[in-house]
């Protein structure tokens, strides 16, 4: 497979040696660079994905009417978390 390049980059000498500093055993600044970059499109993609996902549900469920409004989720998941809170509360005494 033939490979392609990235543009350069220029940073400030203080990033460059942060980024270098950080280095696990054998890897180059270029691995680092690479990896960061992948991990930035896979999160973006990721998050892309999500976005479209809610934006498909929330238009079903408006076509449909069958959905729950935000008050009462909010209200359910008070509920929960004030319920754990006295859980670890007991527990602490």
């Amino acid at each position: 497979m033939k490979t392609a390049s990235l543009p350069s980059l220029r940073v400030e000498p203080e990033l460059r040696d942060a980024a270098q500093s950080v280095l696990e055993e054998g890897e180059t600044l270029s691995s680092f660079i690479e990896g960061a970059v992948r991990q930035t499109v896979e999160r973006r993609r990721v998050q892309a994905e999500f976005i479209e996902r809610g934006l498909r549900s929330r238009d079903q469920a408006r076509d449909s009417g069958d959905y729950v409004e935000a008050t009462v989720i909010f209200a359910k998941l008070e509920r929960k978390l004030d319920a754990a809170r006295a859980q670890v509360a007991r527990k602490r005494k």
